[in-house]
């Protein structure tokens, strides 16, 4: 079987370079956990480390995260849909939110748990995925503001989520002057300005963050050690947290060419044939995960003279040339993962979780 390993020293040494950069310039900070789809035992790793706020998407994975550890903050990460409020106000201490008919009904479950339900407001600024339009802020904070069981803590904003729209100096100071209006028209407190995230940390290390910028959600960098603007790793940072490895289940000298006519393939692509293959050939493996897992675009081989041929939905197939390395059937093949492709291996029940 094959398998999706964490290295715990160097999770280890790249919480460490957060904590620290994030506690010199005086920011709070949660980790997000929806790459780990609530494995109990990646979820302890991140918990022992010493973090005590985890961010998710999934409401079955913050109830795994209060069964480990009661005391840490829970945030529930996207707009709550109205079939799960009971539990989001359950096992998440705040959530993110842009619908007032929705907060409101947070607002009724609070009450009937007896409890007083955190809120980031989250705002659009550009990526066009969740948020509240600007020019409709007051008058959607004038009727949250008075709900009861409902405490709003923070605005916030997602960049890089969707169209890849990049924070910049002038959206972020935007950002913070929605909170000052607020606070000014409203004669309220708001603690957080939620704006940073993986995306926004090479502008931290730049000194370009405005200083009103006070809380970050961090997954992909602690995970890969990526600037997500350069796609280059952050010095100081380990890329080697996270990897994987596939069986190889095939491993036959083959020709590069197919024969028969060509037509769509189950995924819809179109093979293109390249007229300097005809009579050539190559040793090629069928590796044991296919495109049910993840595509062979989020793989990065660590033999750098393997390349990805393609795939189906239950095997990829790679190829090795002159089999230089005298890789055999039943061997395994090192990859480097994007935050996609381990986020799909994550998921599956196919693939076997270790830590190292």
């Amino acid at each position: 079987m094959s398998e999706i390993v964490l290295n715990r020293k160097n999770l280890a040494h790249n919480f460490e370079f957060l904590r620290k950069l994030f506690e010199e310039k005086n920011i709070e900070w949660g980790i997000v956990t929806k790459l780990l789809c609530g494995n109990n035992q990646f979820l302890q790793e991140i918990i022992q480390l010493g973090a005590r706020e985890l961010l998710d998407s999934r409401i079955s994975n913050l109830k795994k995260i209060k069964m480990i550890d009661p005391a840490v903050r829970t945030i529930y990460i996207k707009p709550p849909p109205h079939r799960s409020l009971k539990n989001v106000v359950k096992y998440a201490d705040v959530s993110f939110n842009t619908d007032y008919e929705t907060m409101k009904l947070l607002s009724e479950e609070a009450d009937r748990q007896g409890k007083i339900h955190q809120v980031i407001i989250m705002i659009e600024m550009g990526d066009l995925r969740e948020g509240v339009m600007g020019d409709n802020l007051i008058n959607f904070y004038a009727k949250v503001f008075e709900l009861p069981n409902i405490e709003i803590i923070g605005l916030g904003a997602n960049l890089n989520c969707l169209y890849g729209v990049m924070p910049s100096h002038d959206k972020l100071i935007q950002l913070t002057l929605y909170k000052q209006i607020i606070e000014l028209k409203f004669n309220k407190k708001i603690p957080l300005i939620s704006g940073g995230s993986s995306v926004t940390i090479p502008m931290l290390l730049k000194k370009q963050l405005p200083q009103k910028i006070n809380h970050f959600r961090i997954g992909e960098t602690l995970y890969f050690g990526n600037n997500l603007i350069t796609e280059e790793k952050i010095e100081g940072m380990r890329d080697d947290v996270i990897f994987f490895y596939a069986e190889i289940i095939e491993l036959i000298e083959k020709p590069l060419v197919p024969e028969g006519e060509l037509g769509e393939n189950p995924s819809g692509d179109v093979y293109e044939i390249d007229p300097k293959d005809y009579g050539k050939k190559a040793w090629r493996a069928l590796l044991d995960v296919g495109l049910l897992e993840l595509s062979p675009d989020f793989l990065e081989p660590y033999d750098k003279k393997i390349k990805m041929a393609g795939g189906s939905s239950d095997m990829l197939v790679i190829d090795l040339g002159k089999n230089p390395k005298k890789y055999k059937v039943g061997d395994y093949v090192k990859f480097k993962l994007k935050y996609m492709g381990a986020l799909g291996l994550f998921n599956s029940d196919y693939v076997s979780k270790k830590i190292e």
